[in-house]
């Protein structure tokens, strides 16, 4: 039963920073490719970041390029965005994903934690 579970969302001003953690219960977790997503109130979920399996490929939206970090520890088991310079634009629950290597799309989700960037 794989089992990701995201927290460090929170209440931040805009200009600010939060780091998100995101904890996988999944056996062969480096074989994994992760991701990060966000939807915010009434749009559709979109993509933030990827990171495959050893962190050698990282891809970014062009809306988070150059502020957000990806980062993973294959021992603990962890997936992390940093985020900086946070904008109200970024207020949105994010989501962790998991997809493994020959498969096609995420097949794994977190619950989400809510990011929340005032003016």
């Amino acid at each position: 039963q794989v089992q990701l579970v995201e927290s460090g969302g929170g209440l931040v001003q805009a200009g600010g920073s939060l780091r998100l953690s995101c904890a996988a219960s999944i056996r062969t977790f480096s074989s994994y490719s992760m991701g990060w997503f966000r939807q915010a109130p009434g749009k559709e979920r979109e993509f933030v970041a990827h990171i495959n399996g050893n962190a050698m490929n990282t891809v970014y939206a062009d809306s988070v390029k150059g502020r957000f970090t990806i980062s993973r520890n294959n021992a603990n088991k962890m997936v992390y965005l940093q985020m900086n310079s946070l904008k109200p634009e970024d207020t949105a629950v994010y989501y962790c994903a998991a997809r493994g290597t020959l498969e096609p799309s995420y097949r794994y989700w977190g619950q989400g934690t809510q990011v929340t960037v005032s003016s």
